[in-house]
């Protein structure tokens, strides 16, 4: 039984070299098909055998150059924006807390001239 199943396996060996060769124009075509003459054209092979394909190249050490370029990362952070800007309103808050007495003290020193021109107008 053993014998048969290595022959069987043997039997599976999937000849890369000779599919590579023989897709090379399918395969820089594009990844899922191409546009000819205004309509769209599905790849020669399936994604299936492209896949499989792709797979022994990379196992055997041999580089795929037919993947398309890979987008950049998404730096956009998910989430609430409650949640993303908490930090930074707290350390807004100690950095007010910090200027709170010089603060009083104008707000204060406004109230009081404010009240003296009252006055002074009040006395006219």
């Amino acid at each position: 039984m053993a014998g048969k199943a290595a022959a069987a396996t043997a039997a599976r060996v999937y000849p890369w070299r000779e599919k590579l060769a023989k897709y090379k124009g399918e395969l820089t075509k594009g990844v899922w098909g191409y546009w000819e003459l205004g309509a769209w054209k599905p790849l020669g092979l399936s994604a299936r055998k492209r896949a499989r394909l792709r797979k022994e190249v990379l196992l055997a050490g041999e580089d795929w150059t037919y993947d398309p370029p890979r987008g950049e990362m998404r730096t956009k952070r998910k989430g609430h924006k409650c949640d993303r800007i908490s930090a930074e309103k707290r350390a807004n808050t100690v950095e007010l807390m910090k200027k709170m007495p010089q603060m009083l003290l104008d707000y204060k020193k406004r109230r009081w001239e404010k009240k003296m021109k009252e006055e002074e107008s009040g006395k006219t």
